[in-house]
C-alpha cells in the first residue's frame, strides 16, 4: 500500500437493541388470579358431597375395618382420611410430636359406626407411610366430615390436600 492510499475501515456498526420488556403486572396478576379460581372452581365441583349422599366419590370400596380414629384398612389398602388427625392409642405419639388430645378407642368407635352401607372413595395420593391418602363417604356422609361433626379429631390444613375438606364441609370447620 502506498502512502497516498487509505486503509479501508469497516464502518461501524450500530446494533438497536429493542427495549427490555417489562412486566406488565397486572396483566400477569390477572393471569394467576383467574388461574387461582378456575382451580379452584374444578377442585371444588370434583369432591363435593353433601352429607348423607351415597356413592359420593365413584369407586366402591369393601371389608373395610377401623385402624385408628383417621385410618381404615379395605383389604391390602389402608387408607389415611384425608386432613384430620385423631387421638393416638397408647405408645404410638413419637416424641416430638404434637399429638391431639382426646380418647383414641371412643374416635376409632365413632369412625366404625360410620363406616356403613356402600362405601366409596376418591383417592388424593400416599403418604411417606404408604398409605392411601383419600376420601371416603358411606351412608353417613364424608367419613372425614363424620368425625370433625362428632368431634372425635381435629381438622390439619397441612395434610387437606387442595383444601378439599375445607371446602366440601366448611360448617364442620367451625
Amino acid at each position: 500500500m502506498g502512502s497516498n492510499q487509505r486503509s479501508y475501515r469497516r464502518p461501524r456498526l450500530t446494533v438497536v437493541r429493542p427495549r427490555s420488556a417489562k412486566p406488565n403486572w397486572l396483566t400477569i396478576a390477572g393471569a394467576l388470579g383467574g388461574a387461582i379460581l378456575l382451580g379452584g372452581a374444578l377442585g371444588a365441583a370434583s369432591v363435593h358431597a353433601p352429607q348423607g349422599s351415597k356413592g359420593a366419590y365413584g369407586e366402591a370400596i369393601s371389608g373395610c375395618t377401623v385402624t385408628d380414629g383417621d385410618t381404615i384398612r379395605c383389604g391390602d389398602e389402608r387408607i389415611r382420611l384425608l386432613g384430620i388427625d385423631a387421638p393416638e392409642r397408647p405408645g404410638h405419639c413419637r416424641v416430638g410430636r404434637d399429638c391431639v388430645d382426646g380418647d383414641p378407642y371412643a374416635s376409632a368407635s365413632n369412625l366404625a359406626a360410620a363406616l356403613t352401607g356402600q362405601l366409596t372413595i376418591n383417592r388424593v395420593g400416599e403418604d411417606h407411610y404408604g398409605r392411601t391418602l383419600a376420601l371416603v363417604a358411606g351412608s353417613q356422609g364424608d367419613l372425614s366430615c363424620w368425625q370433625l361433626k362428632h368431634k372425635q379429631v381435629v381438622y390439619k390444613l397441612k395434610w387437606d390436600d387442595g383444601f378439599r375438606v375445607a371446602r366440601a364441609f366448611p360448617r364442620e370447620l367451625s
